[in-house]
């Protein structure tokens, strides 16, 4: 069992409340930590907003080299933290190592862009007058962080606001809260200043107090949260009501849209990793094929095939493709979705079945839109597919969603293909390639439901900083009094 205290300007503090975080699996206590309290998280934030004069005013090269240390320190762990998000979330030793990976490579990305924070000089109509747009540190960010890929998703809520020269307080998942507690031992490890990292955690009683002192704060100038659609705007309600920019990466249902002139061998690998990948609890998860009737049976047989090949097993006892879904609750969601669809007319090809929370992979045809499986995100190994007759079609089934993060669209005839990507509403379209893809250096963000704002590269600059005019005058001037 792991014990979990919060850190405070680089301090291990425990907390008056303590809750348990099971295994999904045994259903054995796997951690016990720190019941952040309101008192709590504004010491997290004084903390940070004392270390920021400090951050804020270095120069890049400290900062990079830092960034770059916590970034082998994360990867020193990384058998722990694999270790840690196996027992709280179910999810396979590979899965927590292929999280370390990329979380690393966003410190070191985070790293790179500590020079690249500039601005521009802009032309004046004022005579004598030097007038430059400059990005500066926008002060504390609270980042809040899910489960479902713990290290990735709590690293990237912290990475580039460091880098900026923010600090931060980090709101670790109550279904992780000792896999993203190892987060903050790396960043003391790599010997960042006192209060410039905190990470907190909480009861799921204490949410939504936790969550409104964490965005009141006055010294809190940017929020940033990845998790539920119907978290996000209860989030971006209150960074509204306190004036608080906010960057929400939220839910999704993300369509691959297979054109009739696809290699099919290539759309069911995709589809295959897209949907079933940490048992399709991946925000990009493949949740609908949208497949050209023509070559529907073809694809769907190949994709049959390889799905059964996948094996579903408790990851402790060894290792396999899929593990566990979080919890109870996720196997009744996923049950109900397969229930209703079969009602109204869909087929489950393969799977459908579960020991416990360990969930078959499943596919189910003839899927429509008044399908409840069309509509709702799943967030488990569940793809509907849907056959349609021509290209307006396909594009319409895979705009007919409110959410709007990652899709994708196979086919041999590239421009055709693109062609159909560009009219696909959402923040991220792979032509040819799988839903579920992320790199440390694009812009990732949704529209629509999935939420705005984005992570990442360049784009994550501007969202983490402020942009201010400045001028200088060069010459005397004149005023009309």
């Amino acid at each position: 069992m792991f014990d979990v205290p919060l850190f405070i300007n680089g301090e291990n503090r425990p907390a008056k409340a303590t809750f348990e975080r099971k295994n999904p699996m045994t259903g054995e206590v796997a951690t016990r930590a720190a019941a952040a309290s309101v008192d709590d998280v504004r010491a997290a934030i004084d903390a940070a907003s004392a270390a920021f004069p400090a951050w804020s005013a270095l120069t890049p090269a400290p900062r990079r080299q830092m960034l770059m240390k916590a970034a082998a320190k994360l990867r020193e762990r990384s058998g722990d933290f694999a270790a840690r998000a196996s027992a709280e979330t179910g999810s396979t030793l590979g899965w927590g190592h292929f999280n370390v990976h990329l979380a690393a490579m966003m410190l070191e990305e985070a790293a790179a862009i500590t020079t690249q924070i500039g601005g521009e000089v802009i032309p004046s109509d004022s005579p004598g007058t030097l007038a430059m747009a400059v990005r500066r540190p926008a002060g504390v960010v609270v980042g809040m962080a899910p489960w479902n890929a713990p290290i990735i998703l709590a690293v990237r809520a912290v990475a580039v606001p460091l880098a900026c020269g923010n600090t931060v307080v980090l709101k670790s998942s109550e279904t992780c809260p000792a896999t993203h507690r190892l987060i903050a031992d790396a960043f003391a490890a790599a010997e960042f200043p006192p209060g410039v990292v905190n990470v907190i955690s909480h009861s799921a009683e204490s949410a939504p107090q936790i969550v409104e002192a964490l965005i009141a704060h006055p010294a809190v100038r940017r929020v940033s949260f990845t998790g539920s659609t119907r978290v996000g705007r209860i989030v971006g309600e209150l960074a509204g009501r306190h004036l608080k920019p906010a960057i929400l990466e939220l839910g999704g249902k993300a369509p691959m849209v297979v054109l009739d002139d696809a290699d099919v061998d290539e759309a069911v690998k995709a589809a295959v990793f897209g949907a079933f990948m940490n048992q399709g609890q991946i925000c990009m998860s493949t949740e609908r094929i949208i497949v050209d009737a023509k070559i529907a049976d073809n694809f769907v047989e190949k994709f049959k095939t390889k799905t059964q090949g996948l094996k579903v097993a408790d990851p402790s006892k060894g290792p396999a493709p899929l593990g566990a879904v979080v919890d109870e609750k996720a196997v009744r969601t996923l049950r109900s979705l397969i229930d209703d669809a079969v009602s109204h007319g869909a087929k489950v090809v393969t799977g459908g079945t579960n020991e416990g929370v360990l969930f078959q992979p499943t596919i189910v045809d003839h899927v429509t839109p008044a399908m409840k499986l069309f509509r709702d995100e799943s967030f488990g190994p569940i793809v509907a597919v849907s056959r349609v007759k021509d290209v307006p079609e396909a594009i319409k089934f895979a705009n007919d969603t409110e959410y709007g993060l990652s899709a994708a669209v196979f086919g041999r005839d590239v421009g055709r293909a693109l062609a159909v990507a560009e009219r696909i509403d959402s923040g991220i379209c792979h032509v040819n390639g799988a839903t579920v893809h992320d790199e440390a250096q694009m812009p990732f963000g949704g529209t629509k439901a999935s939420g705005y704002g984005r992570f990442g590269g360049k784009a994550g600059i501007d969202s983490f900083t402020e942009l201010r005019w400045i001028t200088v005058e060069t010459q005397p001037k004149q005023y009309p009094i």
